[in-house]
This record gives C-alpha cells, structure tokens and sequence, in this order.
C-alpha cells in the first residue's frame, strides 16, 4: 500500500522542488507521472524541466505523443497512466483518488503555499485521503529544509 506525501511550497517553488522528488522518484527505480489540471502550465513545466542542469537530467516527456509508454516521467492531465507509473506527483490541485493511493508506491501532492487556493484544495484532499484511510504525510520547508510536521 502506498501513501501520500503533501509538499508545502513555500520556500521554493514547484519548477525547483519538483526535479527533485523527481530525481528520488527514478533513484528509487519508480516511473512517474507528474499529474496537473492545464496542459498550458504542463507545456511550461516541461520546458522548466529541459532547461536544468545537464548532470542531473531527468528524462521526461508530454502526454500525448507517440512514446508515452517509453517515458520514465510522463506529463499528463489524465488519471490514465500509459507509461506504468507507480508515482503519481499531482499539481497545481489536480486530482487524486484514494484507490489510486493504496496501488502506487507513492503519491505526492505538492502545492503552492502562498495561494489561499491552493492551501484550501491541499486540505480537502488531506482530508479526503485520510478519511478514507489512505496514509499521509505532511512535509513543509517553512523552516529553511523539509520537515515531516504530520502524519496519518
């Protein structure tokens, strides 16, 4: 069974967070799919994600394309996962399901902590998961480096 981790970005935002868990998610052997709601900041996104530095490579592609199954890291708006992943990393409030949790090794939800928005949709899933009896975890950067302040 799997849990969710929520991120609470404060510090750094998600174009400098996310390669990370993204390098750890492959590390760990795990093939992932960065889940988000538009396809306008997922192109963005992608385009953050070409231009890291060369040693830390992380290979990746758009959904939609004709190597979908090929990607280690897929980036999509749909819940369909072609490329196998057994990491979901949601942003920007996109959704995740409970069952969906307990089949993968890890689900991540990072959100924007200076968006009322977002901090409200962050709570909601939360409380959505764990009602449901999902584990989880509540990470924060407030104090400079990532803490673990909660967990279910």
């Amino acid at each position: 069974m799997g849990a969710a981790y929520f991120y609470h970005l404060t510090r750094r935002p998600l174009e400098v967070t996310l390669p990370q868990l993204l390098q750890k998610a492959l590390g760990a052997g795990w093939r992932v799919a960065v889940r988000g709601t538009d396809p306008d900041r997922l192109d963005w996104l992608d385009r953050q994600l070409w231009l890291g530095p060369e040693d830390a490579f992380l290979p990746h592609g758009l959904a939609g394309g004709p190597h979908d199954t090929d990607q280690p890291v897929l980036l999509t708006t749909d819940a369909a996962l072609p490329n196998g992943a057994t990491c979901v990393m949601a942003v920007d409030g996109a959704e995740v399901a409970a069952l969906e949790v307990t089949q993968m090794n890890r689900v991540c939800i990072l959100f924007d902590g200076n968006d009322a928005t977002a901090l409200d949709r962050a709570r909601g899933q939360w409380k959505a998961l764990t009602s449901a009896g999902c584990p989880a975890q509540y990470w924060s950067e407030e104090s400079g480096r990532w803490e673990k302040k909660a967990e279910r």
